[in-house]
């Protein structure tokens, strides 16, 4: 046991999760990486795979250790935590970067509630259920405290985005649920944050291109100032340093890694 900073991170087997997970291993960090392994029947694209969330975690040596469970499951995640005090003997931040795209590519009225509510329950009470696992955890460290506490919102939560109102309104949630949150911990020294990034490569951009037709995710570069779309370990990058004790003085607010995202 060392004093090395210990992080929970879900949607750690690709994307910004597996990237937030090598910034806080490169930096020194132990890292618990959580996520499914398992395919969903109402997601209409797969999802990560043992293997890959094993190979996020195989270049550390043991100071990243792999686990698998569902944000849907509350008692799935306390395990995590409870494997990161067991093992690494602390928490100080958790990262909620689980999320699912379902349902997107028509208009709201001609959706169901059965493709909306992947996006809420992973995306939204997934975040919920992190916070009430590992809350308590980074309160059991001795004060001064500098836990932290972040989830991955969306650009898209804040402007809107023509047939993606679930999606939209999901992101929008995980803003409202991390301002609620800092309340919550006013005056404890554990902060909580949203980190929104505009269109990032990763798979669920993918699965966005699929649902408007195109063939690239190339073209989504058109609405960032950036011209160009970001990479997962640029809005990783933001994730993790907001894990530091450096940030105390952001809280209760989101930071916008979106590369000047206008819709």
């Amino acid at each position: 046991m060392d004093d090395a900073p210990v992080a929970v991170v879900t949607g750690a087997a690709r994307g910004i999760g597996a990237e937030t997970v090598h910034r806080l291993a490169g930096a020194g960090w132990r890292v618990v990486a959580v996520d499914t392994h398992a395919n969903d029947p109402d997601v209409p694209y797969p999802l990560a795979t043992a293997s890959q969330l094993r190979a996020v975690a195989e270049p550390y040596d043991g100071r990243v250790i792999a686990t698998f469970a569902d944000v849907r499951d509350l008692v799935a995640l306390s395990g995590a935590v409870r494997l990161a005090e067991e093992r690494f003997g602390r928490l100080d931040a958790a990262v909620a970067a689980a999320a699912v795209l379902t349902g997107g590519g028509r208009p709201l009225w001609e959706t169901t509630t059965r493709e909306w509510a992947p996006m809420f329950d992973v995306g939204v009470h997934g975040v919920a259920n992190l916070a009430r696992a590992a809350v308590p955890a980074l309160l059991r460290r001795p004060e001064p405290r500098t836990g932290r506490f972040v989830a991955l919102a969306s650009a898209a939560g804040h402007c809107g985005v023509r047939h993606l109102a679930g999606y939209v309104a999901a992101k929008h949630a995980v803003v409202g649920l991390i301002s609620a949150l800092a309340h919550d911990l006013r005056g404890t020294g554990v902060t909580a944050v949203a980190v929104s990034p505009g269109s990032t490569r990763t798979d669920m951009l993918t699965e966005t291109a699929r649902l408007y037709g195109l063939d690239t995710v190339e073209a989504f570069a058109d609405h960032q100032l950036l011209d160009r779309i970001l990479e997962p370990d640029e809005v990783a990058a933001v994730a993790a340093w907001l894990c530091s004790p450096e940030t105390a003085c952001i809280t209760g607010t989101v930071v916008h890694a979106d590369g000047g995202f206008r819709p």
